[in-house]
């Protein structure tokens, strides 16, 4: 019996995590000596605080090869995350970006968007540029994330299945360089419930924004929340939300932001935002708040009766 097949039975997992763990094991030991080639310390590891990052850095001290993890801080990470990371995971090497969020807001003259993430381009993903990074994304959190493959790069040349990577992987040699990178994703396949049960099992702590209900524990204002998590923002984090309106504000009296939406306030562009809407649904939401036919379900309906009440939606002229 190998070590990954004692640590496997000595942790009790399921069978399919089990089978989960032996592929995510094989992925990194067969891309390791790849990993060195670009960099001595092997592997990149790019690590947020989340579970899931989490579950890949703790599948790669079971596999036993060499990585260093780093954490791009964004500037608008939950406190309670960044207190976590420096407790629990005092190797990892932290990186404070020269801009912040809300400067980087300014100087892009435009919000971010799921389809225009140029936070995440420059904030969080800019690490680990002619190395082998490890990312700890999973398809099962999105129809893009499902598309990807377990191998590529940086460049979207490449995008490999494992058993296509010693095919390719002379070739992406090549292609990467500079801020370039190869991508490998070995929990690509791992369920909400595989990564739940491998850190409970192992015995592994995680941070207590879960506890309290937190689906994800990412950057606070990120476009990417749900709409649920962006209705909390100016509740959970006045002082960022604060920050965001100050930003709008300045943007708006530039005349460089929102050009075609004149009735729009700088406050009410804020709660466009956090409605994750179109600006002609949100017209249309606030129309219906106004007539008394908008019904959220009961699980939202204190959360969105203090937004109204925070924008005075009721009271807004269009």
């Amino acid at each position: 019996m190998d070590d990954i097949e004692r640590k496997i039975k000595e942790y009790g997992f399921s069978e399919d995590l089990s089978n989960k763990v032996r592929h995510s094991v094989s992925v990194l030991r067969k891309s390791e000596e790849f990993a060195l080639r670009f960099y001595n310390k092997g592997f990149y590891l790019a690590f947020s605080g989340g579970k899931d990052s989490q579950a890949l850095y703790h599948v790669a001290k079971l596999a036993g090869v060499k990585f260093e993890a780093h954490m791009n801080m964004t500037t608008v990470d939950p406190a309670p995350v960044v207190s976590f990371v420096k407790r629990e995971y005092p190797d990892v090497v932290r990186h404070i970006p020269e801009m912040n969020f809300f400067d980087l807001i300014l100087k892009k003259k435009k919000l971010p968007s799921r389809t225009h993430r140029f936070c995440c381009d420059v904030l969080k993903e800019g690490g680990g540029g002619g190395t082998v990074t490890l990312v700890g994304i999973r398809a099962e959190e999105s129809v893009r994330r499902a598309k990807r493959s377990e191998i590529g790069t940086s460049k979207k040349k490449y995008n490999l299945s494992f058993d296509q990577w010693d095919e390719h992987k002379e070739q992406m040699v090549s292609c990467v360089g500079g801020k370039d990178k190869i991508i490998v994703s070995p929990i690509l396949s791992w369920t909400e419930d595989n990564v739940w049960e491998f850190l409970n099992k192992m015995g592994i702590k995680h941070c207590d924004l879960y506890d309290k209900g937190e689906k994800r524990i990412g950057c606070i204002l990120c476009p990417m929340s749900n709409v649920r998590e962006m209705l909390t923002y100016p509740f959970k984090y006045p002082h960022q939300t604060k920050r965001l309106l100050e930003v709008i504000e300045i943007l708006y009296k530039e005349g460089s932001f929102f050009n075609k939406y004149k009735e729009f306030t700088p406050k009410l562009i804020l709660a466009w935002y956090l409605s994750k809407r179109t600006v002609e649904d949100f017209k249309g939401l606030i129309l219906r708040i106004q007539k008394g036919t908008f019904k959220p379900d009961e699980e939202n309906k204190e959360l969105w009766d203090k937004f109204i009440d925070y924008f005075d939606l009721k009271n807004i002229n269009l």
